[in-house]
């Protein structure tokens, strides 16, 4: 079972109570990772709008988690 890193921003941060935490998961990808999230922290966003990236790198949504590895969703920026 994957021991993750998870970093939330903006909206994300907001609905999650924080900006950060470490995570055990027995999800195989990112996008069953997000599912998982938005059952535990009430996410609102769908994955459609949102970029990954995993160990600074932006990946796609079918890519494998390994132990160790740092996560981080980027919501959509609105600009002013």
């Amino acid at each position: 079972m994957p021991h993750i890193e998870l970093a939330y921003f903006a909206l994300l941060r907001e609905q999650a109570h924080t900006d950060s935490e470490r995570l055990d998961t027995d999800a195989t990808s990112l996008s069953a990772l997000y599912g998982q999230l938005q059952d535990r922290h009430g996410f609102t966003l769908p994955a459609s709008v949102l970029r990954v990236a995993v160990n600074d790198r932006f990946c796609s949504w079918d890519q494998p988690l390994h132990d160790g590895d740092s996560v981080v969703f980027i919501p959509p920026v609105n600009g002013g």
